[in-house]
């Protein structure tokens, strides 16, 4: 075989630096995304941003003067001579007279303004830290009227309380790591743990969910001696029968009827089994939507959700050093790089945008008529109508939110799975699963429908499906099964 060289010509795709970030900032949810902007901000000099959230707060000079220059997003395209005369200013001022006078003015008419329609200045408040469980408990031990050794171990107790309110350790193990000289014995702590467990809220420092119900159901004001007796005898023997719904059971272990079993009932309902998810520190989970969808004259709109769409632009000073041949190398790179930056985040928005008139015009019935009206939609129709390719039609409706008049939803929502019809169409997943939530939210309580029940009534409507596809449905809508939804 004898060797030779040869050359040729092919084509092969390139992942260029643009265009990989381009795919990157396609696929981050907003709040990744401003967190991606802060980060090459902080990189690249040429790169500003003109929403920012600080421009229309008051700024102070280095010797505490306000500074009256306008904000960078209010300045004029020749913004770049005045960012760099901003430095002089305090130079300006060194009489320092009429600079004080000009401070105190402008601190005494914000002062005045705010006070002018009430107590509230204006400013932002702090929000105050909740009281959580254990300071709530040592509040109330504080000012009960016991020997410090019984506080100290009542404290000692409630320390061994979780967020629920109930006892994480057994008094045998709290007593089994108390030093040996202290002396205690378990009727002391038996004793502290009673002292707890008769603090606010009711039900604290229970070891177990019927010693916590129990709690409840004794010191609840109000209830016949009768009926209080029946519902202690459930929580503390018949517990796991009442949360089954066993009621047939129930009577007959009780020998009662359904009169009073429906009074017992009542009187368990009212209980709370976490008394101490109260003082639980919860934080909220908001959610900003990237389009809005509206209702006009001519159908539905979609827009941008201007409030998550970063303003950015290069810096008129650099780019002005560049255009007269004073920049480095450097700088070129990273004047590149703000404009592609710059292409690149509108080109997401863009995307976005196309995508989400593509799913709205689709959706339409869904839009007028609620969920029931969803229609089967997969990716590929989107990417097909739009001429992009599947995988970027996944990226855009991943962590992407939509406004609508029915709710907040992510854009993958409107995609799912389809079930055959006897008419030979499709009917959407989603459609089936809201109308398995109107079936079972008007179905009798004391008959409730079974999964075979709604699988023959979605039958009749003309949806085949099976019984198992039913329970699927049910549990992602988190229903219970029909022995848990069945009533008195």
């Amino acid at each position: 075989m004898k060797q030779s060289l040869q050359l040729r010509t092919s084509q092969h795709l390139a992942l260029t630096p643009q265009l990989q970030q381009s795919i990157r900032l396609l696929q981050l949810s907003t709040l990744e995304l401003h967190q991606e902007i802060e980060q090459i901000l902080s990189d690249n000099p040429l790169l500003e941003r003109l929403d920012d959230p600080l421009d229309h707060s008051v700024r102070l000079l280095a010797d505490g003067a306000i500074n009256a220059a306008p904000a960078p997003s209010e300045a004029p395209a020749s913004n770049g001579e005045e960012s760099a005369a901003a430095p002089d200013a305090p130079e300006s001022g060194e009489g320092g007279d009429v600079e004080r006078g000009d401070s105190e003015g402008e601190w005494g008419d914000l002062s005045r303004s705010g006070n002018a329609e009430g107590d509230d200045d204006g400013r932002p408040q702090l929000g105050a830290m909740g009281v959580t469980l254990r300071e709530h408990l040592c509040e109330q031990i504080r000012v009960t009227a016991v020997s410090p050794r019984d506080r100290a171990l009542a404290e000692l107790v409630i320390d061994a309380i979780d967020d629920n309110g109930y006892l994480e350790e057994q008094l045998d193990e709290i007593h089994a790591r108390l030093p040996s000289e202290l002396e205690v014995e378990m009727d002391e702590l038996r004793c502290a743990l009673a002292l707890v467990q008769s603090l606010d809220p009711v039900g604290v420092g229970a070891r177990s969910a019927a010693e916590c119900l129990a709690l409840q159901i004794r010191a609840m004001p109000g209830v016949p001696l009768v009926t209080r007796r029946m519902a202690l005898k459930i929580v503390e023997g018949y517990l796991s029968w009442f949360a089954q719904r066993e009621f047939t059971k129930l009577k007959k272990a009780l020998d009662c009827d359904d009169e009073d079993l429906r009074e017992a009932q009542a009187v368990i309902r009212q209980c709370n089994p976490h008394p101490g998810a109260a003082f639980a520190s919860s934080v909220s989970d908001y959610v900003v939507p990237d389009v809005i969808v509206r209702k006009s004259k001519n159908g539905w709109t979609v827009s941008l959700n201007n409030e998550v769409m970063p303003r950015l632009r290069v810096n008129n000073v650099y780019a002005n050093l560049l255009k007269q041949g004073k920049g480095e190398g450097q700088m070129s790179a990273q004047l590149q790089e703000a404009k592609w930056l710059i292409k690149n985040m509108r080109q997401r928005f863009d995307t976005i945008l196309r995508v989400s008139q593509a799913i709205v015009e689709r959706q339409k019935n869904f839009f007028s008529h609620g969920a029931v009206a969803m229609r089967p939609l997969v990716l590929r129709e989107i990417a097909d109508t739009l001429g992009l390719h599947e995988s970027t039609i996944s990226r855009v409706t991943t962590q992407k939110f939509m406004l609508t008049p029915h709710g907040m939803f992510e854009l993958k929502y409107f995609f799912g799975s389809h079930v055959a019809t006897e008419a030979g169409g499709e009917a959407s997943s989603t459609a089936i699963r809201a109308l398995i939530a109107q079936l079972t939210g008007a179905e009798d309580p004391k008959n409730p429908l079974s999964d075979s029940k709604i699988a023959e009534m979605l039958g009749e409507q003309g949806m085949v499906i099976a019984r198992r596809t039913v329970a699927k449905y049910r549990e992602a809508l988190k229903i219970p099964p029909v022995s848990l939804r069945k009533s008195l």
